[in-house]
C-alpha cells in the first residue's frame, strides 16, 4: 500500500501543559519524511476520550496513516488504545505473548505483578504487534476499511527512550513492507556550515519526487543530511544513496561559503563527530590527548563514549586553574602573564604540553569563558575584558598547530544552560579540528 497522507497525534495532558517537550512528533515527522510519506498534520490531545475520539475521526477523514503516541500504560487515564480501537471498530483481546513479556520484565525488575498490568497486553485480535524491548507496553498497527478507504493506525508508547528504538527496529521495517517498496537511509554529518547555506547549495537535490530524497536537519553548529532511497532491493537503494552522496561531497558552496561541501563533512553513516574521529584514529593507529579548561573534560568524555576509545585516547587533563596548566601540561608563567589564561597562546601550549606529557600523536588544548558573565583578565599589566562565550581551541600533531577562536555567545540562556551550551559547541569544534588533522596524517 502506498500511503498518500499521514498525521501524528500525541496524547497526554502533560504535553498540553508544557511539562514535557513533545520530541516524539519531531522524531516521527523526520522519519516519515525520510520514507517519502507526506505528513500534513500534527496535533496534541489531552487524556480525554471524547476529544481524542473527535480528533481521530477527523484524522481518518483526511489521512490514511495515523500515528498515535502515549497513553498505552496501565493506569486509568491511559485510554489511547481503547479509544482508537473503538473508532476503528476493533475489539481488544488479551495478547498472551505480550502479557508474558510484561510479566517477565516485572519479574526481572523485582516489581509486583498487578491486575492493571494486563491492560497493556489488551490488543486488537488482528493487530500487528511491535514487541517493546525498552518498556512494558507494546506498540501495534491496526488496519480497517472505512468510508474513506483503507486506514492504518500505528500506536506507540510515549517515552522517547522507548518510542525511538521501537520505531527504528520494528515500525520502519513494517512500513517498508507495507508500502511494497524497500527504503534505505544514509546520513551525512556536517559541521561549520549552516542549514540555510546547505539548503541553497543543494536546492536541486531537494526537489519533490527525487529518488533519493535529501532532507537537512539542523543541530547546534551542525547539519545532518538524510538521504533516503526507495527501490526493489536493498542493494539498489544503497547504490542510489552512495552515488548521490559522492556527488554531494564535491558540490561548490560558493557564494554562501568557501570551498566544497566535503570541507564540512565529518562523516557518512556515522552517528557523531566523535565516532568519526575515533574511527579515523584507529584506522591510522594514532592516539590523542586533551587538556581542557572551560569544557571540563567534555571532549574526553565524548571520545570515551565511543567503543574502541581505549585504543586512541592516551590521556586527558582538566587544567581548570592556572597552576594546573603550568604543572600538568607545561604552560609557561610568562605566557599566562603576557597573554592571559584566555588566549590562543595558552591554548597552543596546552595542546603541545598534553601531547608531549603522554606521548600522543595529536593534542588538543581548550581555554575560554563559559557561562553568561564576561571575564576580566590582566594582559601585560592591563585589565582586559573577555566576552562570555570566547573560546580558544588548539590542535597539534607536533609539526603543525592550528588555533581557532570561537565566539559562542550564550545569549539569554540561564547560567547553567549557557555553560552547557558553550561546552557542547566548543567540544564539537575541537573534535572536528582533531578529525581534520588526523585525516591529513
Amino acid at each position: 500500500m502506498k500511503y498518500t497522507a499521514s498525521e501524528i497525534i500525541s496524547v497526554g495532558t502533560e504535553l498540553l501543559l508544557g511539562d514535557i517537550i513533545n520530541t516524539d512528533a519531531a522524531f516521527l515527522a523526520r522519519e516519515l519524511a525520510a520514507l517519502g510519506i507526506p505528513c500534513y498534520y500534527q496535533s496534541v490531545v489531552g487524556d480525554n476520550p471524547a476529544r481524542l475520539q473527535a480528533t481521530l475521526k477527523t484524522a481518518l477523514s483526511r489521512s490514511d496513516l495515523i500515528f498515535l503516541t502515549g497513553g498505552l500504560g496501565p493506569t486509568a487515564d491511559d485510554l489511547t488504545k481503547e479509544t482508537a480501537a473503538a473508532v476503528m471498530g476493533k475489539t481488544l483481546v488479551l495478547h498472551e505473548p505480550s502479557y508474558a513479556r510484561i510479566r517477565a520484565v516485572l519479574q526481572k525488575r523485582n516489581l509486583p505483578e498487578t491486575e492493571n498490568q494486563k491492560k497493556q497486553a489488551m490488543l486488537p485480535a488482528d493487530a500487528v504487534v511491535f514487541d517493546n524491548d525498552y518498556g512494558t507496553a507494546p506498540g501495534f498497527a491496526m488496519t480497517a476499511q472505512t468510508e474513506d478507504g483503507e486506514k492504518t493506525m500505528i500506536l506507540l508508547p510515549g517515552p522517547p527512550r522507548e518510542l525511538e528504538p521501537l520505531y527504528t527496529e520494528r515500525v520502519r521495517p513494517y512500513l517498508s513492507t507495507a508500502t511494497e517498496e524497500l527504503f534505505y537511509s544514509l546520513n551525512i554529518g556536517m559541521y561549520g556550515i549552516g542549514e540555510a547555506a546547505v539548503d541553497r547549495v543543494l536546492s536541486d537535490y531537494m526537489e519533490n519526487g527525487r529518488n533519493p530524497t535529501v532532507a537537512p536537519y539542523c543541530g547546534e553548529g551542525e547539519v545532518r543530511l538524510r538521504l533516503t532511497s526507495r527501490g526493489k532491493t536493498e542493494e539498489e537503494c544503497r547504490a542510489l544513496c552512495r552515488r548521490v552522496a559522492e556527488e554531494i561531497r564535491f558540490i561548490s558552496c560558493e557564494p554562501y561559503r568557501p570551498g566544497v561541501l566535503n570541507d564540512y563533512i565529518w562523516g557518512i553513516d556515522c552517528e557523531s563527530v566523535q565516532e568519526a574521529l575515533v574511527k579515523t584514529l584507529r584506522g591510522q593507529h594514532l592516539t590523542i590527548s586533551c587538556a581542557e579548561s572551560c569544557t571540563g573534560g567534555y571532549v574526553a568524555k565524548r571520545i570515551t563514549d565511543i567503543p574502541g576509545a581505549s585504543e586512541v585516547l592516551s590521556g586527558s587533563f582538566v587544567t581548570y586553574s592556572e597552576e594546573t596548566k603550568k604543572k600538568m601540561v607545561g604552560v609557561k608563567a610568562e605566557t599566562l602573564q603576557t597573554h592571559s589564561v584566555y588566549s590562543a597562546e595558552v591554548a597552543k601550549e596546552m595542546a603541545l604540553g598534553c601531547r608531549m606529557t603522554v606521548g600522543a600523536d595529536i593534542g588538543i588544548g581548550i581555554t575560554g569563558v563559559a557561562g553568561v558573565d564576561d571575564a576580566v583578565v590582566t594582559k601585560n599589566g592591563e585589565s582586559v575584558t573577555i566576552p562570555a562565550g570566547t573560546v580558544y581551541i588548539a590542535c597539534t600533531d607536533g609539526k603543525t598547530t592550528a588555533v581557532e577562536r570561537l565566539e559562542l555567545s550564550p545569549g539569554r540562556r540561564a547560567p547553567l544552560e549557557a555553560r552547557e551550551y558553550v561546552r557542547r559547541r566548543a567540544s564539537t569544534h575541537a573534535l572536528f579540528m582533531a578529525l581534520r588533522m588526523a585525516e591529513k596524517r
